[in-house]
């Protein structure tokens, strides 16, 4: 049985109170709970203050470009699908720069577990709008407020059909703990959008804002209902609901390679000869 301690990486940069610390302290627990050890997950992680959390968590990591995560997590999924595959990310590195890798790693629904840390603003970068800042929000660089609309990345991920789709708050982290954990369980491309208030960039969202408004979905809604799902996604402003909001069985990325079917890539003897010749008849 693995303990909360066994998980225990560097020490902590994040500014205090910031939400990523909730988000550290449910991961944990998550992993535990599903009884995973460090040796058998890998995070992923692009540029950000999220994506400084794998130096915060022992585990095989990779923190790579701004935005690149994705498609870094798929290549390693695909190489060894024995590994349990994480990407931590915010909502600038997913959503933004990344935006167009999300889209297509969706559509391939590969298994991994992608945990979005959505404080609504670049917090690295001290304070610009990000693709999910709300239309007006004052910053240092939107002087006049932000102009562009608010990206939903729920109502996106269930439109291209996302086999897990779930929203999670940082400030409690018992619920976003089971959130986790169910996202580790299921089998397929998992998003789970965490609202996660910046404490020193983002004075319009904060832990107030959010426990005024959010809602967890009602205990007999049916997260296999496609068209409600949706609706749901949409709610937002005075009342903002959170849990699992559409689940889908798909069939896995990796179960359509016939290659996979003889075991993970690392673990496949490779004919170097056959390699070579390969690569000469580029010449």
């Amino acid at each position: 049985m693995t303990t909360p301690d066994e998980f225990k990486g560097q020490e902590t940069a994040w500014c205090p109170g910031c939400g990523n610390f909730g988000i550290l302290t449910a991961l944990k627990r998550s992993l535990v709970e599903t009884g995973l050890r460090p040796h058998e997950i890998t995070i992923v992680s692009g540029i950000g203050q999220a994506a400084k959390l794998p130096h915060y968590i022992k585990c095989n990591a990779f923190n790579g470009l701004h935005g690149r995560a994705l498609p870094v997590a798929t290549g390693i999924a695909l190489a060894n699908h024995g590994l349990r595959v994480l990407v931590t990310t915010g909502d600038g590195d997913c959503y933004g720069e990344g935006g167009n890798h999300l889209l297509h790693a969706i559509r391939r629904n590969v298994n991994l577990k992608v945990f979005v840390h959505n404080n609504q603003v670049y917090g690295l970068t001290k304070g610009q709008a990000s693709p999910t800042s709300e239309e007006g929000m004052v910053t240092k660089v939107q002087r006049q407020g932000v102009l562009s609309g608010q990206e939903n990345p729920l109502a996106l991920a269930i439109a291209l059909d996302c086999s897990f789709v779930a929203r999670g708050f940082a400030g409690d982290p018992a619920r976003l703990q089971s959130l986790m954990g169910a996202a580790l369980q299921h089998k397929g491309f998992a998003l789970l959008d965490i609202l996660q208030p910046c404490v020193s960039f983002n004075h319009l969202n904060t832990y107030e804002w959010y426990k005024s408004r959010l809602y967890p979905l009602e205990e007999d809604y049916d997260p296999r209902d496609r068209i409600k799902a949706f609706a749901r996604a949409l709610e937002w402003g005075d009342r903002i609901p959170t849990g699992i909001f559409y689940v889908n069985d798909r069939p896995l990325f990796e179960e359509r390679l016939k290659v996979l079917k003889q075991g993970p890539l690392v673990s496949q003897r490779t004919d170097l000869k056959k390699a070579g010749e390969e690569i000469r008849a580029f010449y």
